[in-house]
């Protein structure tokens, strides 16, 4: 893949620089964008074929950046990626032209097969049983406590809750770092 240019869309500072050096070193050509504008200029000039783009960017939707990127750079295979999967967006993703869907944490190989495949995968383990609602709830309270840079009375604000409620769950289920 040498020289190929990979369009890396999230609002983590770290992960996009995490992605910019595994790819970088796998022979892309890394273009970094932490939001919609960005990405959408980037993809502009550069044309990249391949793009990762995060579900949840902090003041855009990457639902929206794919379906922008797919419209402004035909054939262009975007990955949508995503620590808050569920089947709404991976379904709602696909329709708007993501070539695939993985969830957080996920791996540079894992990104580069969902680039080159051109299929489904028969072989994906399908669960038992859905996660449980302690996990969903514990999920989302770690997205608003991220959202909120962890200040936890912002959070619970966000959340409904009064602040000790929230630092009670937290203490039942405390973040994963």
């Amino acid at each position: 893949m040498s020289g190929t240019k990979l369009l890396v869309v999230d609002d983590d500072d770290a992960f996009r620089e995490a992605m910019e050096l595994e790819f970088s070193d796998r022979g892309y050509q890394v273009l970094l964008a932490p939001d919609h504008r960005t990405a959408l200029g980037l993809a502009t000039v550069h044309r990249p074929p391949f793009a990762v783009v995060d579900l949840r960017l902090e003041a855009d939707r990457g639902l929206e950046v794919i379906r922008d990127l797919v419209e402004r750079v035909p054939g262009i295979r975007c990955v949508m990626l995503t620590g808050y999967g569920s089947v709404a967006t991976a379904v709602e993703a696909m329709k708007l032209g993501a070539h695939h869907y993985l969830t957080k944490p996920t791996d540079p190989d894992a990104i580069e097969a969902a680039f080159q495949s051109e299929g489904g995968d028969p072989s994906v383990a399908v669960p038992e049983s859905p996660p449980s609602l302690a996990r969903h709830e514990r999920e989302y309270i770690e997205y608003v406590l991220a959202s909120t840079g962890g200040n936890i009375s912002e959070a619970a604000r966000k959340l409904g809750l009064h602040r000790q409620s929230l630092q009670r769950k937290l203490r039942k289920y405390p973040p994963r770092r």
